[in-house]
């Protein structure tokens, strides 16, 4: 903490028109005015930008504007000085050099968001969600990281919080202090009540951040059939490109073929899989391994079937196999002659079209829609719990408040029902970082890009 760190904040490889080095720390004005031509900039006041040339000794690097920002109102609570130079690599390398040679050090991964936590700028949720913003894929996934930033979600586990300080405040006084009359008598029935309101508004919470994984990472869907029923036909349909290689000769696709689009502001991963039969070719035969095996990892399945084709002995066993996992069929090829079983209409999410004429491709992404209720998700407010380790700890939080209820129809002492209360509350510190572990915090900043 007591170094000066920079690092690029852009994307290191662009060829953009401008990139930014960052640097905060003690040294980071005294470092900047070492290289920096401009000689008002040492004296400047916090906030300003500055013209000016980078040299190297005599020799002008580049032409620049600097911004200077004095601690504590910065994103670290330190000096924090960002150069904004021309893009391109050699340039922006040349000048990061200049900042290492001049007595800065590179920052490790995420280490101004880390300061940033631990100068108290931001809390563990906030610090999360800059991650989660960076990577962000879609617009619901942006809105997630943004309530995060935001403190809005950090609001809510505060407000339970101060609830449960509440009742431990009343119980100590109880305890310690028997004569204050004025203080209301903590009892199980007074307890109860304000229990049971902490723990539907912990189960709301724990419920509703189901859907955090599938906004930030998105929904997998594996396209499953025999060979040559359309698959890929549907996967650059659904796409808009030409993603995979479209013939009528059986087998054309070996390996996975995966690509994304954004249905409702969620991001689809669609995977085409090699199609599945009986075969002796070795190269044939991997590639069905993998379609079988993408069934079982996928959230979501779409069979493909022919419409002018008999169900055959592997659309059974396919059939089979996806009754377990969220499914639809997909009737193609509906231009042609009907051979196919009329049976097959009785199950549930079967659509009928083809893939000529994108028949039957809208209501495939209205069942997608329907399936994993999106229409509600956009409807809702986006608040929930980001990520395992905050979502794992609301659920322990949840575990000790239904213990408090269980201890209190078993007429538990009030000190010990304070100790589960305690540590549900502790639970929902370490969600926003009010108590953390040295190592968890390394870990999480491992997964940031340098200049965050």
């Amino acid at each position: 903490m007591e170094d000066t760190i920079c690092a690029i904040s852009t994307n290191p490889g662009n060829n953009g028109a401008i990139s930014i080095i960052r640097l905060s720390g003690p040294d980071a004005i005294l470092i900047t005015s070492k290289i920096f031509s401009n000689p008002k900039f040492l004296k400047a006041e916090s906030h300003t930008i500055h013209y000016g040339y980078i040299k190297d000794n005599m020799k002008k690097v580049d032409e620049v504007l600097v911004m200077k920002m004095l601690a504590p109102k910065t994103y670290t609570t330190e000096d924090v000085v960002e150069i904004n130079c021309h893009g391109g690599y050699f340039t922006t390398q040349k000048i990061l050099e200049l900042l290492l040679l001049n007595g800065a050090r590179l920052a490790e991964p995420g280490e101004f968001t880390k300061r940033a936590l631990l100068n108290g700028r931001i809390n563990l949720i906030e610090a999360e969600s800059v991650s989660d913003m960076i990577s962000a894929k879609s617009e619901n996934a942006r809105d997630l990281a943004m309530n995060g930033i935001s403190g809005r979600l950090t609001k809510l586990i505060q407000n339970l919080r101060e609830e449960m300080v509440s009742i431990l405040a009343n119980i100590e006084v109880n305890i310690d202090y028997p004569e204050y009359e004025d203080e209301e008598i903590v009892t199980h029935e007074t307890i109860l009540p304000k229990v049971k309101r902490i723990e539907k508004e912990l189960e709301e919470i724990v419920t509703e951040s189901k859907n955090s994984k599938m906004i930030k990472e998105g929904i997998y869907i594996s396209l499953i059939g025999r060979p040559n029923v359309g698959k890929s036909s549907v996967l650059n349909h659904l796409l808009e490109e030409d993603k995979a290689i479209v013939t009528d000769i059986s087998g054309t696709t070996r390996d996975l073929i995966e690509g994304t689009f954004v249905l409702n502001g969620i991001l689809f991963h669609l995977i085409d899989t090699a199609g599945i039969r009986e075969t002796n070719d070795v190269v044939e035969k991997i590639g069905v391994e993998k379609s079988k095996k993408t069934i079982e990892e996928a959230d979501a399945v779409i069979l493909v079937l022919n419409y002018n084709e008999e169900l055959t002995k592997e659309d059974q066993e396919l059939l089979t196999k996806i009754s377990s996992k969220k499914n639809i069929i997909l009737v193609n090829k509906n231009d042609l002659k009907q051979k196919i079983d009329p049976s097959i209409y009785k199950r549930k999410n079967v659509i009928e079209g083809n893939t000529l004429e994108s028949e039957g491709l809208d209501q495939l992404k209205e069942k997608l829609i329907e399936m994993f209720h999106l229409a509600e998700l956009q409807q809702k407010d986006i608040n929930y719990l980001s990520n395992a380790r905050q979502i794992s700890l609301a659920k322990k939080a949840l575990e000790n408040i239904k213990n408090v209820q269980n201890q209190i129809m078993e007429n538990v002492p009030i000190d010990v029902l304070e100790m589960e209360i305690k540590e549900a509350w502790n639970h929902l510190g370490l969600i926003i970082g009010e108590t953390y572990e040295e190592e968890l915090i390394d870990k999480l900043f491992e997964k940031f890009c340098l200049g965050k």
